[in-house]
């Protein structure tokens, strides 16, 4: 799809206040959405029709979100994001196992669901390009079998969370992604304003980019939002 054409979202969401506002909010920022309340309503329209993402609520009438995914993964790979107020551990993980490719817990802002819609749009483009990221990275390479970066011939040695969190960081390179995003991201959890995970982790990348001389990444902090990753012209 041409990068000036209108993104196609389909909301799968029962809820008519919710399914009303992300249907207006999307569409002021530019993007064309199909509504559907229901599971079985939902998957028809999927098949049928062509969507660059799709939105879905787990708890659905007569066909259920998990359910809804497994079948749709079945023959179709258009991104999905899951939207649920069942937000713990184990739902999250069942969600990333059907094939979502992320889990928003409700409740959340539209700033946030941008941002995410952002991100995916941004990943599954590089993909259907062959493209990496940006243009001054020629000497990074992601592997995402080591789960490991690989700069000027030199691993870095990461752990697998530190390297999900720095591919989710430079997926969305140049722009802030707040914590209660990276946690559920990279740490596969929900935020706590007292647990200073993410910083650990955010702590020992940049050290270890320091260590290895990665001078093409820059792992900033913003103060009160989040952190960002900056791509550095050689």
């Amino acid at each position: 799809m041409a990068s000036s054409a209108v993104r196609q979202i389909l909301a799968i969401e029962d809820d008519p206040i919710l399914g009303t506002h992300l249907k207006t909010s999307l569409e002021h920022r530019g993007f064309d959405v199909t509504l559907a309340d229901n599971g079985r309503a939902g998957l028809a329209l999927a098949r049928a029709s062509s969507f660059d993402l799709i939105l879905l609520d787990v708890m659905l009438p007569e066909l259920s979100g998990m359910e809804l995914l497994t079948q749709l993964r079945k023959h179709q790979r258009t991104p999905v994001l899951m939207m649920s107020a069942l937000g713990n551990e184990a739902h999250r993980i069942q969600g990333f196992d059907s094939g979502a490719d992320d889990y928003l817990p409700k409740p959340f802002s539209i700033e946030e669901l941008q941002v995410r819609i952002a991100a995916i749009l941004r990943r599954v483009a590089y993909e259907r390009s062959g493209m990496p990221p940006a243009a001054n990275d020629d000497l990074i390479r992601f592997d995402d079998q080591r789960c490991d970066v690989r700069y000027d011939e030199r691993w870095v040695g990461l752990t697998a969370t530190e390297y999900r969190l720095i591919k989710v960081l430079h997926e969305a390179a140049g722009e802030v992604l707040s914590k209660p995003f990276l946690y559920q991201q990279a740490l596969r959890r929900g935020y706590s304003q007292h647990d200073r995970s993410l910083d650990m982790h955010i702590s020992n990348i940049r050290r270890k980019l320091v260590r290895e001389k990665v001078t093409a990444l820059r792992l900033e902090s913003v103060w009160g939002k989040g952190y960002v990753l900056d791509l550095q012209v050689s």
